[in-house]
């Protein structure tokens, strides 16, 4: 079985792929905007950083749900770029690869802005999720169906 990969798929997985990895990154500062905005901190050393009011807190629940929705990013980006990866080697129409990528990547970004940047009730963040979760599984069991015949 030979390996066909579409340039022009592996430029828009490249660009979209650029831009979810600078949404993950972009989460660490926001957890680090609420841990200054709320002046908690995990570390004794951090609060340092701040005002003489800041204190070591495990369980600021507006910090949590930010680091709650970096670690669902994780859960789901990191699947999604190792499946992604494999599939566009199943030679794919440019068409539906840059549907998939492009859905998968806005389903993320909604995810985040509905999880931790303005909560919004459910099913907004279960949408978000479910959507992004079907895609990778569909990539995910087409790349074996492919590289199964």
């Amino acid at each position: 079985m030979s390996l066909n990969v579409n340039p022009e798929i592996v430029s828009i997985f490249s660009f979209w792929g650029g831009i979810l990895a600078l949404k993950i990154l972009a989460m660490s500062l926001l957890t680090a905007r609420q841990r200054f905005r709320k002046q908690v901190f995990a570390n004794p050393e951090d609060t340092s950083l701040a005002s003489k009011k800041s204190k070591v807190v495990f369980d600021d629940p507006d910090v949590e749900r930010v680091r709650r929705a970096h670690l669902n990013d994780l859960e789901n980006v990191v699947p999604w770029f190792i499946v992604t990866s494999l599939w566009i080697g199943t030679d794919p129409s440019t068409w539906l690869a840059s549907l998939l990528i492009r859905t998968f990547v806005i389903t993320r970004i909604i995810h985040t802005i509905v999880y931790a940047i303005v909560p919004f009730p459910q099913p907004a963040r279960g949408l978000s999720f479910g959507v992004g979760f079907l895609t990778t599984g569909y990539m995910a069991v087409s790349t074996i169906m492919h590289y199964s015949s």
